[in-house]
């Protein structure tokens, strides 16, 4: 494995204690983010239909404890204090989620919900009013109920053409002012949790179906951004891109086997989603160890899909040291069929970054300049943006200690320093949003992590309460010296 001593040598720009908004070009922005389901509540207001989220975390078991979204942090009724915040902090954009349940409460665009228009016109105006760009993804993870049990979800081809009637909806009803669209948030999470590992809605366990559910996300992609090239982009002006996630690959050592380990774990994580934008098709490992398992695209869909972006969207928040092996984890087919080993310590033992709440999440801010550099030089230097990066705290401490993050502050100081180095690297890296805003219904984890830059007491009222990370970015963003910085 590494050497941490000289592979960070490599990494100068993680040991700068400061980080300034002058490390960033003028036009570059900052945002927070959030998503529906997580934070909205409010599931039986407003015309809203249910969604494969409100039925799976009703099924005993899938909820660490036990909760689910029906209020979450009452946004739906909040959302003026909380825009308030946002521009209070001094962040210049939002992104945020469309639930598609409150659009068509069926999912089938048959008849459209105005309350629910209404409700994102306010959020839109509302934001607009303090200066504040929206951001608005169409798609993150809240697929509605009625769609998984007629028609079987992302597993039938025809939910493409019914998400390209929802995003036709949201284009005609916002596009005059959301000027940047992303269509799918993280699809990989939604076909391997999903349909693989069972711990994300719908909750099926299938060694074929993730591979289904991706290729008609990407064709649902497609085809929202046809139609928004076609009837809209000339006219509003706008842009529309993907979000994809990426754990960054490193190779646990010099050897050929771990080199192409790891850029066969980027092939299946990146590759799956962003070959068939900018080829068309998917990699072609991916092709040589899936065979039947992969769906073919025709060449209309190919031409369909092809450049279906003007902008790609990447969420990070952790890396991992990868090996070639052939002894392959029996409860993970897409790691089986990966034939790689993600190793979380270095060569002494030490583990690769200071781990977060989650299990799965480390600090190592290198892995982030790492993926924007391979995106970049991979599918053609295309404008990108951090759609989502931060860390979680475990819900245990009094609010003081909630309050006083003083991982997290550093957690944000090293993964921007890596942002501005990968600029430098000629990344065409245009904004960032920390995940998230607040703290909310963290999907399988409940309410048990916290991910907040703003503390929301679950016990007394959802009050809100900015933590030492909230005001840390109040001071980059507004050009303040980070003096509680220096201190830390």
């Amino acid at each position: 494995m590494p050497n941490k001593e000289e592979f960070l040598k490599d990494h100068p720009y993680l040991f700068n204690k400061e980080v300034s908004r002058s490390d960033f070009p003028p036009a570059f922005f900052f945002g927070v983010a959030t998503s529906a389901y997580q934070i909205e509540g409010a599931c039986n207001e407003g015309g809203r239909g249910p969604s494969i989220w409100d039925a799976f975390t009703r099924r005993e078991g899938t909820i660490l404890d036990a909760s689910n979204g029906d209020i979450a942090v009452d946004h739906y009724h909040r959302y003026k204090e909380d825009i308030e915040l946002i521009a209070k902090l001094g962040f210049e954009a939002y992104r945020f989620s469309i639930s598609w349940s409150r659009i068509f409460p069926d999912g089938l665009g048959t008849k459209i919900n105005e309350e629910g228009v209404t409700f994102y016109n306010n959020i839109i105006n509302t934001l607009l009013e303090r200066g504040i760009q929206p951001y608005a993804t169409l798609y993150h993870w809240d697929l509605p109920l009625h769609l998984e049990e007629s028609i079987g979800g992302w597993l039938n081809k025809d939910v493409a053409k019914y998400f390209g009637i929802y995003a036709d909806a949201c284009f005609a009803s916002f596009g005059d002012r959301v000027k940047h669209w992303i269509t799918i948030n993280e699809p990989q999470q939604t076909s391997i949790n999903g349909y693989d590992t069972g711990i994300f809605a719908p909750g099926r366990r299938s060694s074929t179906e993730p591979y289904l559910a991706a290729h008609h996300q990407i064709l649902a992609h497609a085809t929202a951004v046809s139609i928004y090239r076609s009837k809209y982009k000339e006219k509003q002006g706008g842009q529309i891109g993907l979000v994809v996630d990426c754990e960054w690959a490193e190779p646990k050592s010099n050897k050929v086997e771990d080199k192409i380990a790891a850029t066969r774990r980027l092939d299946f994580h990146l590759g799956w989603y962003l070959h068939p934008l900018y080829y068309g098709d998917y990699p072609e490992v991916m092709r040589e160890t899936l065979a039947e398992k992969l769906p073919m695209f025709t060449e209309e869909e190919k031409a369909l899909i092809r450049n279906s972006y003007d902008f790609l969207g990447l969420n990070h928040y952790t890396s991992r040291f990868i090996a070639h092996t052939t002894e392959l984890p029996e409860n993970h087919n897409f790691y089986r069929a990966q034939g790689v080993a993600r190793i979380d310590e270095w060569d002494g033992g030490e583990p690769i970054g200071e781990r977060a709440a989650s299990e799965w999440l480390y600090v190592c801010p290198w892995g982030l300049r790492k993926a924007l550099v391979y995106i970049s030089q991979r599918y053609n230097n295309p404008p990108l943006y951090v759609t989502e990066n931060g860390m979680d705290d475990e819900d245990t401490g009094s609010l003081h200690e909630m309050l006083d993050d003083k991982l997290r502050v550093q957690y944000y100081k090293g993964y921007l320093a890596a942002v501005s180095q990968a600029i430098k690297d000629g990344a065409n890296v245009r904004g960032y949003f920390a995940w998230s805003l607040l703290d909310n219904f963290e999907w399988q984890l409940g309410y048990t992590k916290r991910f907040g830059l703003v503390y929301v007491d679950y016990k007394n009222g959802l009050t809100r309460h900015p933590k030492s990370s909230a005001y840390w970015f109040a001071r980059l963003l507004k050009g303040g010296e980070d003096k509680k910085g220096k201190e830390d």
